[in-house]
C-alpha cells in the first residue's frame, strides 16, 4: 500500500477556561502569583485544582518577560492565564502582554467610560478594537496562520478584557461600561473599591455589597461576566457573590498569602512538639 502523508492539523487557540466554565454556568477559579516567576508554580497551581492564574505584574516586581514565561508555561499546562498590567502602562504595553501570551488583561484603575474604551482599543483587533496586526503568538504554539483566524480568534477567546471595578467612577458609570462591545468582565477590586466608598474593613456594610450587587446587575444586564478579587477571606461573602450576583471569575489567595499561612501552620506544628520539660528549663 502506498504510503500516507499526514498534514498536520493546525493548532487553535489555546483554551479559555474562564469562558468555557462560564458557558457551562460553572465558576472559575485563579491563583494569585505575586512573588515566583519560576514556572513551577503554574504546575503546582494546577494540580492544586485551580483553572487560571492571576498573575500580577502591577504591584510586584515580575517583569513582562516572567509574565511571557508563566503564560506560555500555563497556556501549555492547560490553566489560563491572565495578566494584571501597572496603572497607565501605556498602550504599547497591555499589547505586547496579550502578544506574549496572555489569554486576557486587566486593567486596573479605571475612572469610567472612556477609560474602558481605551483599554478595550488596544486589546482587540478591528472591528471592536484597534490592536496592531501580528503574528508567531504562544497561544497558537508559534504556528502560522491566517491573519482572519488569528485575529477571530484572539478577539473570542484570546483577548479577555478585565475592566477593574475599584473606583468610585467606574461603579457610578457601571452599566455604561458594561455595555461596551469589547468589554468582556467586569471584576471588582475589593480593597480599593471599599477604600473609595468609605468601608474598607467593615465588609459587611451595606453600601459595599449594594456596590457589589450592583456590578453583579450591570453584568448580567448586557450579557457580560463579574469577577472579584481580595475577598477569599470572606468565603460567606463570596457565596452570595457567586449565587446571588452571578460572579463567574473568583480571584483566591496570592503565592505569597499561602506561603506564609503554611509556614506559619507548619512553624507552629514543630514548636508544639518541644517537651514541657524543655520549656520548663529542666532535662
Amino acid at each position: 500500500m502506498p504510503s500516507q502523508t499526514l498534514t498536520p492539523t493546525p493548532p487553535s487557540i489555546a483554551p479559555n477556561n474562564l469562558l468555557k466554565n462560564a458557558s457551562n454556568d460553572r465558576i472559575c477559579t485563579a491563583f494569585g502569583i505575586k512573588i515566583t516567576p519560576d514556572t513551577s508554580i503554574v504546575h503546582i497551581a494546577k494540580s492544586a485544582g485551580y483553572d487560571s492564574l492571576f498573575i500580577d505584574i502591577e504591584h510586584t516586581s515580575l517583569t513582562i518577560k516572567d509574565a511571557n514565561q508563566l503564560c506560555i508555561a500555563a497556556n501549555s499546562a492547560g490553566i489560563t492565564p491572565f495578566v494584571r498590567v501597572p496603572h497607565q502602562c501605556g498602550d504599547g504595553f497591555i499589547q505586547r502582554v496579550l502578544d506574549l501570551g496572555a489569554m486576557g488583561v486587566i486593567i486596573p484603575h479605571i475612572h469610567g467610560v472612556e477609560d474602558a474604551k481605551r483599554a478595550i482599543r488596544i486589546s482587540k483587533y478591528a472591528p471592536l478594537g484597534k490592536r496592531s496586526i501580528s503574528a508567531g503568538f504562544p497561544q497558537f504554539e508559534f504556528a502560522p496562520l491566517p491573519v482572519d483566524t488569528i485575529t477571530t480568534e484572539m478577539n473570542a477567546i484570546g483577548s479577555t478584557v478585565f475592566i477593574m471595578v475599584e473606583t468610585a467612577d467606574a461603579l457610578e458609570t457601571v452599566d455604561d461600561i458594561a455595555a461596551l462591545p469589547g468589554c468582556d468582565v467586569l471584576l471588582v477590586g475589593s480593597n480599593d473599591l471599599a477604600s473609595e466608598i468609605g468601608t474598607l474593613g467593615d465588609w459587611d456594610a451595606p453600601a459595599f455589597l449594594d456596590a457589589l450587587e450592583k456590578v453583579g446587575n450591570a453584568a448580567k444586564k448586557h450579557g457580560k461576566l463579574m469577577g472579584i478579587a481580595g475577598l477569599y477571606h470572606r468565603p460567606d461573602i463570596l457565596e452570595r457573590v457567586i449565587n446571588e450576583f452571578g460572579a463567574k471569575w473568583i480571584v483566591g489567595a496570592q503565592d505569597v498569602g499561602l506561603l506564609l499561612q503554611g509556614g506559619k501552620s507548619n512553624s507552629a506544628l514543630l514548636r508544639s512538639l518541644e517537651k514541657t520539660s524543655s520549656k520548663n528549663g529542666t532535662s
